[in-house]
């Protein structure tokens, strides 16, 4: 009987192991899904978020930006930059500078937390709150993005006017290159993680701390066996 406790000891560490394997494979199998939701209602699903930066943008900036539209799933950002701009009948004159931009590009965290939430084992009303409070803190996550490519484009991508209207304005162009990597590459895959893991934090310690069955032996004891 010792020499049989290492064997179901093995076999305990694999059963163990095999909750988060099926978590992985739950929250695989449900991205495809969710991904195609979250495209399919995109242009409701960035009105907050266009709405948040349009705030952000004409109310601490209004030296530097007049307008923000939201159009389909894009979003239309008028500065108040007059630049040289060429029509399609090949005429030219001078207009306001107009930026677009593609929220989504910094929404995919959206999917990424309904595919985790939805492998979790919780209570239809739990799944509610948890989503009402990632996509609080995700709409505001993909906000910064989007109004740090907004600064992007206007110091780096609209040659010397726009350059030199973001210095007139105080802005760093290295803070503004900070911000933008920030939240082009660190937020939308760091956030939905985060969330998930702030929220369920009993369900993950005991995936990763689960409790002893009784039926499991401790290695070196021996077992008592009546015959």
């Amino acid at each position: 009987m010792d020499a049989a406790v290492p064997q179901r000891a093995g076999m305990g560490g694999l059963m163990g192991a095999s909750p988060i394997r099926g978590l992985g494979l739950r929250a695989v199998l449900w991205l495809p899904l969710s991904f195609f939701v979250w495209f399919s209602f995109s242009s409701p699903l960035v009105w907050p978020v266009i709405q948040i930066a349009k705030t952000c943008l004409l109310s601490i900036w209004p030296t530097l930006y007049s307008e923000v539209l939201q159009n389909g799933h894009s979003m239309e950002v008028t500065t108040r930059l007059l630049v040289n701009q060429v029509a399609p009948d090949g005429r030219s004159g001078i207009g306001e500078l107009i930026l677009v931009q593609n929220p989504l590009i910094y929404g995919y965290s959206l999917p990424l937390f309904s595919g985790l939430a939805m492998a979790t084992p919780l209570t239809i009303r739990r799944r509610l709150v948890q989503f009402a409070i990632a996509l609080t803190v995700i709409w505001i996550a993909q906000a910064v993005g989007v109004v740090a490519e907004s600064f992007k484009m206007l110091a780096f991508d609209s040659g010397v006017v726009g350059a030199n209207a973001v210095r007139g304005a105080g802005i760093s162009p290295d803070a503004i290159a900070l911000a933008y990597q920030f939240g082009y590459l660190i937020l939308p895959a760091v956030v939905p993680v985060a969330l998930w893991i702030g929220l369920n934090r009993q369900f993950i310690d005991a995936l990763v701390h689960p409790v002893a069955e009784p039926s499991t032996a401790l290695p070196g004891h021996k077992l008592d066996v009546q015959e």
